[in-house]
């Protein structure tokens, strides 16, 4: 399987701290022909400095140094100067088994528009980890499937059917190049869905691993995607224009409709997130800032006419505060927070 050239993309932005061990997961893996692009996007803490040092150790490595842009800015620089025919994309403060893209490659059939998808752990700060697994179930879909069981279930669910993210991922070059026109350095939380809903979407041939999870996600309780906030309001209603952009223009008709159905539910998903963000880490303006959301024209509107379906004890909270946004409801839902996170060795 090493005939397939597969190119391994790292956006690296202040992670000298975990930089090394990343890297150290990909010039370790089994597989010859590759490349691993290190993205540096401005950092200050000199994580440039130590990818021009890893670049001298391995001439598989490329350091790519730009100014800072945001996450998207600079994984959009990768692919442009990659030259894989497939590509991977890896976090700077996660890591790999070295196994991975040995193992993925040997799922790959050469189809241009196909992806190889795995599973990955959750690993916290105090030694814990989580598994978490693909809920489509591991097998091979061909575009009959895709269209039938996988593309009406990517939208609108509480838990992905199947994982959004770029990572723990093997992506045809096609997929991802004929699709970062979507993609917005102005989103900052789920922007992975503005490329990846479209590539997924054009998807002819998707293979679930079973059970392999390669990847290993490094849960940071200060990172951006878990720390508060103020602007993610205005982010996700600027996430959600793209996703209907996505759905215009790859579908028509009756699909088109049942997929903006699918896109009002997951919107509503979205702003269950945006109560946990104020409610989590807005001590002072919290109950005013979540009523001005669940008050909204268009939550409402949402709220309404789009029933979802709820089953984990915080979203039902959250469902809750969101449909009957008063002042007992939003203090429970505060001192939930406070209690979760103090339990977990944070702050709210």
């Amino acid at each position: 399987m090493d005939n397939y050239r597969v190119s391994i993309i790292v956006s690296v932005y202040n992670t000298k701290k975990y930089l090394g061990r990343c890297a150290g997961a990909l010039t370790g893996q089994h597989y010859d022909n590759l490349e691993i692009i290190l993205v540096d996007d401005g950092s200050k803490d000199g994580s440039g400095e130590l990818c021009d040092t890893l670049a001298q150790r391995d001439c598989r490595v490329r350091v790519i140094h730009k100014e800072n842009g945001g996450l998207v800015s600079a994984w959009k620089r990768g692919v442009k100067e990659s030259t894989g025919d497939y590509l991977c994309f890896v976090d700077s403060d996660d890591w790999v088994d070295t196994n991975m893209i040995e193992e993925m490659a040997a799922c790959l059939s050469g189809n241009p528009r196909e992806i190889i998808a795995s599973d990955y752990v959750i690993e916290r700060g105090n030694g814990s980890r989580k598994y978490v697994w693909q809920q489509l179930p591991p097998g091979e879909y061909g575009r009959k499937e895709m269209e039938g069981e996988v593309i009406p279930n990517l939208l609108g669910r509480e838990s992905r059917y199947v994982a959004i993210s770029r990572c723990m991922k093997l992506i045809a070059r096609g997929l991802i190049e004929d699709n970062c026109q979507y993609a917005h350095p102005s989103i900052r939380m789920g922007e992975d869905i503005t490329v990846m809903l479209p590539a997924l979407i054009d998807c002819e041939r998707l293979v679930i691993m079973e059970h392999k999870a390669y990847y290993h996600y490094l849960y940071v309780a200060d990172s951006m995607s878990h720390g508060y906030d103020s602007l993610l309001w205005e982010n996700i209603k600027r996430l959600r224009g793209i996703i209907l952009r996505i759905l215009e223009d790859k579908f028509d008709g009756k699909t088109l409709e049942s997929m903006q159905k699918k896109a009002d539910q997951e919107h509503i998903f979205m702003l269950m997130l945006v109560l946990k963000n104020e409610a989590r880490g807005n001590r002072r303006g919290y109950m005013e800032n979540i009523r001005k959301v669940c008050l909204d024209h268009e939550t409402r509107r949402l709220i309404r006419n789009t029933p979802v379906q709820v089953s984990e004890k915080s979203n039902r909270l959250l469902y809750m505060a969101m449909k009957h946004p008063n002042i007992m409801n939003l203090l429970l839902l505060r001192l939930a927070m406070v209690v979760y996170y103090k339990g977990h060795g944070k702050q709210a």
